[in-house]
């Protein structure tokens, strides 16, 4: 890396007057080095806490030894996990035999639906899980997810006391750490320390990518300010993980504001797009690319990557690389993708599935009628035309032949699986969906778009900037039509719709 910037060097200066620092660093900004500069600065003993195990490895080869670099979880897990080792390594089991052992042995009725016991198992331990991701001290209504089909206030009631009294008792189970009958897993040993109001022993805490921080790390991390200097480093526009917990803590946290915006991953042409989905986010940086490296934004024939916004998306991608004779690898696998096409099998043969989005569906056609008539299952619609399209099989089989990316051609990929990633050669995928039409015309008497979703834009910034030399912008090229903060409607493409985000996660189909 060159000579610190103008910005490094104010952050190792703020850095020695001890106090507290939040640090926006853009994509590609050289984060994890500019920490590195403020650990080497000094010779207090300092803490680095990471996303995950490969930035944490990464950055205890870089930093000083006055640094432990460590996940959240291994910090806990050497405080208190250790001692479930027995539990964390038992075997894995189906969520219904751990219903079975709390005492779930049964349906119950929830307005017209019969919610099977094997629903409610996988409902009472999706419940935990949400209760171990918040910093609430107990278990509460706002914890019980909630259940497609389930639409009204009295029916969610309804579940929430069918299924508190038993995460409850999952939840006792769990604090046993010699044996229990409901599967012990990170995240449990993760909140079990967080009750415990755990005390960092370090002069300074360092946390990294903060924008994607959840509630229980998030309290463990604030409680050290009053013993420790506390740096918060990430980028707020990347923060696209709140459907899973996660919540930006750097914009809320009484500190020294500090910014790094001279991207090292690419040249000012993409920097010029990044600061365009930048500004629609209201983020508080926008971007300067490094000169010397040269960048290209049109049309990429050979992408080394093609990123989308829905699963869904992504099959289409993988399907139709495929098809064209090319070797496709899908990032973190088709696993996902084979237990909803499974599960549309069994629909369409007349069974119930247990896919945990699908479970209150008796039938493919009733599934059907959900996805093109209930507003609340428009997101399920590029689903549906998919296994419509296609069939389950032709799904299952195109998962099969995937390789791994050593070999591929091509990645496909969604941008939330992507952030942290970036290729050479980037494509977007066409799934990325065009704010849509207000009631308002321009003086040319075209539709004026709604103002694009801050969520929206988020992805879209961290979907273009995973590229280092040559950008498509592809399914977000309706971005071209947007001046001045709105949206003049073209005729959008053919494949752009309403879709279910990769966001959804583990409380999502797609």
């Amino acid at each position: 890396m060159p000579s610190p910037t103008d910005e490094q060097t104010a952050a190792v200066d703020a850095f020695k007057t001890g106090h507290h620092l939040v640090l926006q660093a853009g994509a590609g900004t050289g984060k994890t080095s500019t920490l590195n500069l403020l650990a080497l600065g000094t010779q207090r003993r300092g803490r680095y806490i990471a996303f995950n195990k490969d930035i944490a490895r990464d950055a205890a080869a870089r930093f000083p030894r006055t640094v432990l670099c460590r996940t959240a979880h291994a910090t806990a897990y050497a405080s208190v996990g250790h001692r479930f080792t027995h539990r964390l390594n038992s075997p894995r089991q189906p969520a219904w035999k751990s219903g079975l052992a709390l005492g779930i042995t049964r349906a119950v009725r929830i307005g017209n639906h019969e919610v099977s016991h094997r629903t409610l198992s996988h409902t009472v331990l999706r419940t935990v899980t949400r209760y171990c991701q918040s910093s609430d001290r107990s278990l509460a209504q706002q914890h019980v997810p909630q259940l497609r089909g389930l639409g009204t206030a009295a029916e969610q009631a309804q579940l929430c006391a069918v299924v508190l009294p038993f995460a409850v008792k999952a939840w006792n189970d769990l604090q046993n750490p010699d044996q229990g009958a409901v599967r012990f897993e990170h995240d449990h040993y993760l909140k079990l320390w967080a009750l415990t109001e755990p005390t960092i022993d370090a002069d300074f805490v360092l946390l990294d990518e903060a924008q994607d921080t959840n509630a229980v790390l998030e309290q463990v991390f604030v409680a050290q300010r009053s013993h420790a200097q506390l740096v918060m480093v990430g980028d707020s526009a990347q923060a696209i993980y709140g459907w899973r917990g996660a919540r930006d803590v750097m914009t809320g946290f009484e500190a020294t504001p500090l910014t790094l915006t001279r991207s090292f991953r690419f040249g000012p042409l993409l920097a010029e797009q990044a600061n365009r989905w930048l500004e629609l986010a209201g983020a508080p940086i926008r971007l300067t690319g490094t000169d010397s490296i040269a960048t290209e934004v049109g049309k990429v024939a050979s992408p080394d990557a093609v990123l989308c916004r829905t699963n869904i998306g992504a099959m289409r991608e993988v399907m139709s690389l495929l098809a064209g004779g090319h070797r496709v690898a899908l990032d973190r696998g088709g696993q996902a993708l084979s237990a909803l096409a499974l599960a549309a099998r069994d629909l369409k043969e007349g069974r119930r599935t247990s896919h945990p989005e699908l479970v209150l569906f008796v039938s493919w056609g009733e599934l059907q009628d959900y996805a093109a008539y209930d507003p609340a299952g428009s997101d399920l619609q590029p689903f549906v035309d998919l296994i419509d399209s296609h069939g389950p099989d032709a799904i299952l089989a195109a998962v099969d032949e995937l390789t791994d990316e050593k070999h591929a051609d091509v990645v496909v990929s969604t941008a939330h699986k992507a952030k942290g990633r970036e290729w050479s050669a980037v494509r977007i995928a066409d799934d990325f969906p065009p704010p849509k039409d207000t009631d308002q015309h321009d003086a040319q008497g075209r539709p004026i778009a709604e103002p694009v979703n801050d969520a929206d834009a988020r992805l879209a910034y961290v979907a273009i900037t995973r590229a280092r030399r040559q950008l498509d912008l592809g399914g977000l090229s309706w971005i071209n039509n947007y001046p001045s903060g709105t949206l003049c409607s073209p005729a959008s493409p053919s494949d752009i719709g309403v879709s279910l985000s990769d966001s959804r996660g583990s409380d999502g189909c797609m």
